[in-house]
């Protein structure tokens, strides 16, 4: 039997590979810098996602660099604030940039990552993330891709959502009380507040505000 072959050196070479393509992407030959860039992203990404998508986006990873994907991590503290400035203070701390450089640079990893991950896992990992910091992550030539795909897969913005119903449900209150309030054309209080239920009821349904259950005031009465 043989003890010559390194049964490690696979996945070196591997990581060397991924090493040589962040090298590459940020035009530089000093691969002790990329590495320290690369850590910086991996890290800083990590700390702002769930323990069930860092588990995703490291079996991505090749063996060496899953090890420094989880280095001094702990899964009790994520995901931390997504905040744009205490991202920067951590990848420039890290990389041991600027925070105009790391700017620059994480979206310059994220280019490359993009080509090396499977289709779509990084869409995936920053559709978690807060706009203001996915801007700081996305890379020039990934950001049409991402911006795309987010847009096809989020549709309206859920705070779009959230204030057409509250219109709605203001709406619908302002029927109910006028209702209430003394008929200015003779009806009586019994015919106006019917009318206002009713009203009220087609305004809360249009927006799934509530079921299809006609209200009290539409049912027949009975003995």
């Amino acid at each position: 039997m043989s003890y010559h072959r390194d049964p490690l050196a696979p996945a070196i070479h591997t990581a060397h590979e991924w090493l040589r393509a962040v090298a590459d992407g940020l035009a530089t030959n000093d691969r002790a810098f990329a590495h320290r860039v690369l850590r910086a992203w991996l890290h800083t990404v990590r700390d702002r996602i769930s323990v069930n998508a860092s588990a995703h986006l490291s079996a991505q990873l090749p063996e060496m660099l899953r090890g420094i994907f989880y280095e001094d991590w702990v899964p009790a503290h994520v995901p931390v604030s997504h905040d744009v400035p205490s991202f920067l203070d951590q990848f420039a701390q890290e990389a041991g940039v600027t925070h105009d450089e790391a700017v620059a640079l994480a979206g310059s990893v994220t280019d490359t990552l993009n080509g090396l991950f499977s289709p779509g896992q990084l869409e995936h990992v920053f559709a978690l993330l807060p706009e203001d910091l996915r801007r700081i992550l996305i890379g020039a030539e990934f950001a049409g891709t991402l911006t795309a795909s987010l847009a096809g897969r989020n549709g309206p913005s859920r705070f779009d959502e959230i204030d057409t119903r509250l219109r709605a449900l203001s709406e619908a209150v302002a029927v109910l009380v006028r209702g209430l309030e003394e008929p200015l054309d003779g009806a009586s209080h019994g015919a106006a507040r019917v009318s206002a239920a009713q009203e009220a009821h087609r305004i809360l349904l249009a927006e799934g505000l509530t079921g299809s259950v006609v209200p009290a005031a539409d049912r027949p009465h009975t003995r």
